[in-house]
Parts: C-alpha cells; structure tokens; sequence
C-alpha cells in the first residue's frame, strides 16, 4: 500500500457566474498544480465545496480530475458522508473508474460516536474496497463528531488500506496520541496549514505531509515546503514556512459587521477566502454556492492584504500564477477591477 507523503491540494471546484461547475477551469487548475510537482489532488473535499454538489456532480468531478491528472500524481477522492450507504456507491464507482484512494471525512451532523464511526462507516468500506486506500478525515470542528485515535488504531491494524489519517482536530496532543497508537508505518496528514510546520517537525507528531488549501495558489512553494521538512532541511523549512504564514493564515478569515443591533462577528470560512483571492489573481474560480456567498468589504481587504505582502516580500511564491495563467499580478493586485463585484457593497 501507498504511503503518503508530501502536498496534496484541496483542489476548489471552480464554478461558472450560473453556478455551473466549470470543467474547463477545473482542467486548467489541475494541469497547473501538476506542472507545479505537488504529490496529489484531492477532489471534492469541503474545498471544493462538496456540501453543495449533487452525487452526481460529485462523482463527476472526481472522475474528471483523475482523467485530468492523468497518473502523473494521486488523485484523492471526497466521498464521505454522514450516510453510509451513500459512502459506499461513491466509492464503489469511482473505484471502478480507476481511484485508488478515498477521503472518508466523520460523519456530519448526526454525530455517531467514534465506536460507531469505525464499526458502520470507515470499517464497511475498508472491507468492501481493499484495493481502495480510506483517509479518515477527522475535523469535529465542521462534523460535530470525531473518530478517535483509539478507533484509528484498531482500523489499522485489521486493514492494510487505512494507514493514514487527515488530522484537523487543532489538537496536539490528539495528533500524538494517534502517532503512538499507530505506530511509525502509519501517515498524519495536516488538514490545517497553518498547524504543518510544528505538526512535521514535532518527532511525536512527525506528520507526512498537508492536505493543503493555500496550494490552490502556492502549489510548488507547498510542495518544497513539506519536501524540506521530510528531509530535514530545517532552515529551508522555516524559511519556506515563513514565507508562507500569511497565506496559511487566511482560511478562515473573521471581521466585526456592523448591524443595526450592534456589532456582529462574520467568519468567512474555506473556500470563501481562496475563491475570491483565487478570482483577484485570475484563476479559474468563479462564486461559490449557496449558502456561501461574498466576502465583506473588511474581510476583502484582508484578503488583498496578505496576497499583496507575500506578492511583495516574496514574488517568486506567486509567480508560477502570472506565467500559466498569463495574467499580469501586479494589475491585478493593485486595481479594483480585479475585484469588483467580490464583496456584499
């Protein structure tokens, strides 16, 4: 089985003005992320906006982004669900399509506890599917629920094709927990990019690698990035990290909004951020879904703010957009027609 290790982007699934999947974006942004040498692409994961697309559209995609990737990486496929039997159709058919590995994110909103993640969820499909490699994606932030390390463990250890997990509790002590229960053969990837760096140069973490979503627009920085901390190239990895901070920092992004009540907190969460910093830089990206919608004129600016400091203080993180995409960052970063229309007036 494959060990994981490296950048894996959280591909966006870029949309046209109707809200129409945009498959000849998608293809653009995947031949990028390629070009850039990451490790893999993950299609349909909460990036890529999966609350909001139909099965159908979620099977599509997948299956486009593996034709696209065309072997030259691994291609991850979201189809978890708080629904078991849903779970196990997608896997079935983009198994049988070719996808060798599958994202199964904790099941959302009906909250199993951890024994019934493992026993009615992760366990059926790991059996049904031995050839498939499952992910446990394990995020009680977005599924108010959490498989636990002790259940990891026991996964692991009855089936060759669970041996690594997508860590986003925010719990250090969690991410140790799972290393010492699952030993040394078993990748941690970082489902946070902002918790990559201590998450892999912590020797009782020592994560493998990031499913990232600051590499929709940083991919081959991502890339050297986790690179450097696989081979322990500390000062490069710092560096890099550094570098990259301020992009990691702006998944989420929050601001206080006036109402006429008084101040209210407004949190901006992914993909929101990366599709409006996404449609500033000229990338295919397009709106979101609804629910999702605008970016405030507050957290716009934000948005400007980080893209603008990194364009200044390290170009060359952002320069591999200019010369695929053909667009001019300098313009584009500076002048309001860039982002015109991008935020509730």
């Amino acid at each position: 089985m494959r060990k994981f290790s490296g950048c894996y982007t959280a591909t966006v699934t870029p949309m046209k003005e109707n809200r129409e999947v945009d498959y000849e974006g998608l293809k653009s942004l995947v031949e990028f992320q390629i070009e850039q040498g990451v490790s893999g692409i993950l299609a349909v994961g909460t990036t890529g906006e999966s609350p909001t697309l139909s099965w159908g559209e979620h099977i599509e995609v997948i299956e486009k982004v593996y034709d696209y990737v065309g072997g030259k990486a691994l291609t991850i496929g979201g189809t978890g669900s708080n629904n078991t039997e849903e779970s196990i159709e997608a896997t079935q058919e983009v198994s049988e399509r070719g996808v060798e590995c599958v994202l199964l994110v904790d099941p959302y909103y009906n909250g199993p506890s951890s024994l019934e993640i493992r026993k009615e969820y992760v366990e059926p499909i790991a059996q049904q599917f031995p050839e498939v490699q499952i992910i446990p994606y394990v995020i009680p932030g977005r599924s108010g629920t959490q498989l636990l390390p002790q259940d990891l463990a026991v996964l692991h250890s009855k089936f060759e094709n669970v041996r690594a997990v997508k860590e986003a509790t925010g719990s250090l002590d969690n991410m140790k927990l799972t290393r010492r229960l699952c030993g040394e053969d078993f990748d941690i990837l970082s489902g946070d990019d902002d918790k990559t760096y201590v998450m892999m140069t912590d020797p009782e973490i020592a994560a493998s690698g990031v499913v990232s979503v600051a590499s929709n627009v940083a991919p081959g920085a991502v890339q050297r990035f986790v690179e450097a901390a696989l081979e322990g190239k500390s000062e490069e990895c710092k560096k890099l990290y550094e570098s990259l901070k301020p992009l990691f920092s702006m998944v989420t992004v929050k601001t206080e909004e006036a109402t006429p009540y008084g101040p209210a907190l407004c949190k901006a969460r992914n993909p929101l951020p990366y599709k409006t910093l996404m449609n500033i830089l000229g990338m295919p990206s397009g709106p979101c879904r609804r629910p999702l919608g605008k970016m405030t004129e507050k957290g716009l600016q934000k948005v400007l703010k980080v893209a603008r400091t990194v364009y200044e203080k390290t170009p060359e993180i952002l320069e591999p957009i200019e010369s695929f995409f053909d667009v001019d960052l300098g313009e584009r970063l500076y002048n309001e027609n860039s982002w015109r229309g991008l935020s509730y007036g």
